[in-house]
C-alpha cells in the first residue's frame, strides 16, 4: 500500500487544536479505508493523494512538496460517465493519471473491479492495462509520427493477445470502421490527418484492447466546435455498444453536462462538490461551483445573467492557503474559513460538498 501521508495545509492557530484536528482526520481516513468495497462499483477511489517533491535535503528527504491531488474520493459504475471539472491546474489530469497508476499515489486506495490496485507493481498492473485506457488531450503529440495508423492500432492488440496474429488486421479494420475511419487510412501516417481524425485514431487505439474504463483527458478541447460534437457523439455511441465507463476530464461545462451522469468539481487538488448531473446543475451547493456555472453564457438575450465574479488569482498549489482553500476568492468567506478546513459531507443522497456555510445551515 502507498505511504499514508496525512499532512494537511489546513491548520489552526492553536497547536493543540491542530493536533486534535490531524488525529481526527487520520482516524476518519483509517475508518473509511477499512470499510468493505462497493461491489456495484467498477472503480472506487478513497482519499487519494498525490504529491510531487519540490525540495530535498542532501540525504534525499523531502522538505517541501506540491500536493496535486489531496483527499479525493469517488465511485464509478460500468456504463456511467463521471465528469471532472475545474480551472486549469486544479489537479484534474493528475487525478486521472493517478487512477490509472501512470503516476504512483502517495496515499489512499484505488479499487478496480473489487481489487485494490494501489500498491501493485508495473508487472502486476499489466493485466489491468487492457481494462483501463486513456485518451489524451493533444491527439497529435500522443501519436507516434513514424508509425502508420495500422501499426499504431495493431501494436496493443498484438501485445495483449486480443485476437490471433492472423486476425489482427481484420480486427483493426473493423475497429477503424466503428470509430469512423476509412479502411484506406490503414497505411497513412498521423501528419496526414486533421485534428478530428487524429482524435478518432486515439479513441480507436484506446478501445483496441476492449477496456472497461476510459479516462478522457480533455479529448475535445483542441478541436473545432463542429468536430467536438462529432467526437462526443462517437464517444456516447461507443459507450452504449461497449458498456464503457468514462472518467471525462474537461473545463467545458456544456460538454460535461451533455455527456456526464455524475460530476465532481475540483479546486486546488481537492474535491469541493460531487453529485449527480441533475443535482450539480439545478442545485449547486459550493460557492465555487456556483461561480463556475454563472460564467456559462446564455443564448437567450432576454435572460439577465447574474455573474459571480471571483476576485484574486488562484493560489499556488505549492503553497495553498490555510483553512478552506477557496476562502481567498470566496465572496462569502468568514473568519472560520481562514483557519478551519471544512468537512466533506453528504447534504443529499449522493450529493457531497465541503463548505462552512453549508455546515451552519444544515
Amino acid at each position: 500500500m502507498a505511504d499514508e501521508k496525512l499532512t494537511t495545509p489546513c491548520v489552526y492557530d492553536d497547536a493543540a487544536e491542530e493536533a486534535r484536528f490531524l488525529a481526527a482526520r487520520k482516524a476518519q481516513i483509517e475508518a473509511d479505508l477499512a470499510l468493505p468495497y462497493d461491489e456495484d462499483a467498477l472503480l472506487e477511489v478513497r482519499h487519494l493523494r498525490k504529491e510531487y517533491p519540490l525540495k530535498k535535503t542532501i540525504t534525499g528527504k523531502v522538505t517541501r512538496s506540491l500536493v496535486a491531488v489531496d483527499d479525493v474520493s469517488l465511485k464509478l459504475k460500468a456504463g456511467e460517465t463521471l465528469g471532472i471539472v475545474g480551472e486549469s491546474g486544479c489537479g484534474k489530469t493528475t487525478l486521472g493519471r493517478a487512477i490509472l497508476k501512470l503516476h504512483s499515489a502517495n496515499g489512499g486506495r484505488i479499487i478496480f473491479e473489487g481489487k485494490d490496485i494501489t500498491s501493485l507493481k508495473s508487472s502486476e498492473m499489466r493485466q489491468y492495462r487492457k481494462k483501463m485506457q486513456i485518451i489524451f488531450q493533444d491527439p497529435y503529440s500522443s501519436l507516434p509520427p513514424r508509425s502508420t495508423v495500422g501499426g499504431i492500432l495493431s501494436e496493443p492488440v498484438a501485445v495483449h493477445n486480443i485476437v490471433p496474429k492472423n486476425e489482427i488486421k481484420s480486427y483493426v479494420l473493423s475497429l477503424m470502421e466503428k470509430c469512423g475511419l476509412r479502411d484506406y487510412y490503414y497505411e497513412r501516417y498521423p501528419h496526414e490527418f486533421s485534428g478530428g481524425q487524429r482524435q478518432r485514431i486515439c479513441i480507436a487505439r484506446a478501445l483496441s484492447v476492449n477496456p472497461k474504463l476510459v479516462v478522457c483527458d480533455e479529448p475535445v478541447s483542441a478541436l473545432d466546435v463542429s468536430i467536438q460534437a462529432q467526437i462526443i457523439n462517437l464517444l456516447k455511441e461507443l459507450q452504449v455498444s461497449m458498456n464503457l465507463a468514462y472518467l471525462f476530464i474537461s473545463h467545458d461545462l456544456s460538454v460535461v453536462k451533455f455527456i456526464s451522469d455524475k460530476i465532481g468539481v475540483m479546486y486546488l487538488g481537492s474535491m469541493v462538490e460531487f453529485g449527480s448531473k441533475k443535482d450539480i446543475f439545478t442545485e449547486p451547493l459550493h460557492p465555487y461551483t456556483k461561480a463556475l456555472f454563472s460564467a456559462i453564457p446564455n443564448p437567450d438575450p432576454s435572460v439577465k445573467m447574474k455573474r459571480i465574479a471571483l476576485t484574486g488569482d488562484i493560489p499556488s498549489p505549492a503553497n495553498p492557503p490555510k483553512g478552506c482553500r477557496f476562502h481567498t476568492r470566496c465572496p462569502y468567506a468568514k473568519e472560520i474559513c481562514k483557519h478551519v478546513c471544512p468537512e466533506y459531507r453528504e447534504y443529499g443522497e449522493g450529493h457531497f460538498a465541503a463548505c462552512h456555510l453549508l455546515e451552519e445551515n444544515s
